[in-house]
């Protein structure tokens, strides 16, 4: 099947749906202008002074910092923060956005990413799963309780040269003890899931919902090397006999009878939706 044959079977599945679920990894935000750290020499090209001090991702992805060097730490996590606050969601969110308005806003989101642009974009906040947790909320480092408050109000300085942030540092409203983003990280097991297991639990009462009627899920910019958001989409297409139209530029393969869209996520959506 070529690929101008693809485009219009998902054209039609959408346009048939009754419900849609988008699932979403970093991929999604390279076309609003974010990293998507694919391989040491991506997230060394986002952050060039952490290929001086040789750190990969997953190393600084990491809770132990905010103990061991909670100025680098808080250099990583606060750059990362401001960036995705000053970051607009590209036009791929608003036609997505509308295509769900369309089905009586009868949709959720599962999504790895962390930088909350689907919030940002218009989707409702109850409508959405962000599996790894969300740099917008923050808890204690040293788990001197189980709160998880919001970081809307915090602003890091970050020395780019030195690759260190200016004190003062978020800090617990509790107890005083440095703060850091409510993600999961690296060999964390200090990471409080409440939030997160809220939004599982909502989504989970959506899909009963669904069962039975013509689910469309789109996915865009999930890769292989953490899986969780592909392994998501195909769950649930084989679980709920849905359609999964995957748009990936790279990692596009598909289970049998499903879509699979070798494009960047806004020009996929571009393709899919008129």
């Amino acid at each position: 099947m070529n690929i101008t044959d693809k485009i219009t079977i998902a054209k039609k599945a959408i346009n048939e749906a009754e419900a849609i679920m988008i699932t979403a990894g970093a991929g999604i935000g390279v076309d609003s202008g974010l990293p998507d750290f694919r391989g040491d020499e991506g997230f060394w090209k986002a952050y060039p002074p952490i290929k001086k001090l040789g750190h990969s991702f997953s190393d600084m992805a990491n809770p132990l910092w905010f103990d061991k060097n909670p100025r680098l730490a808080w250099a990583f996590y606060g750059h990362r923060l401001n960036l995705y606050l000053q970051t607009i969601p590209h036009s791929g969110f608003s036609k997505l956005l509308e295509i769900v308005k369309q089905k009586n806003n009868n949709y959720f989101i599962y999504t790895s990413n962390v930088d909350g642009q689907f919030q940002k974009a218009g989707f409702e906040e109850d409508k959405i799963e962000e599996c790894h947790g969300s740099i917008h909320y923050l808890q204690c480092s040293e788990n001197c309780n189980n709160n998880i408050w919001t970081a809307i109000n915090e602003f890091v300085k970050v020395d780019m040269d030195s690759f260190l942030a200016d004190e003062p540092l978020p800090r617990c409203p509790n107890c005083g003890a440095i703060a850091r983003p409510n993600i999961l990280m690296f060999g964390d097991y200090g990471w409080i899931s409440s939030r997160t297991n809220r939004q599982e639990l909502f989504l989970a009462q959506w899909l009963d919902e669904v069962r039975g009627s013509k689910l469309v899920i789109i996915e865009l910019g999930a890769g292989t090397a953490i899986p969780s958001v592909r392994r998501k989409s195909e769950h649930t297409a084989s679980n709920l006999k849905a359609t999964l139209i995957r748009i990936n530029p790279r990692d596009f393969f598909v289970p049998d009878n499903q879509i699979a869209l070798p494009y960047g996520a806004k020009e996929g959506i571009d393709k899919i939706i008129d």
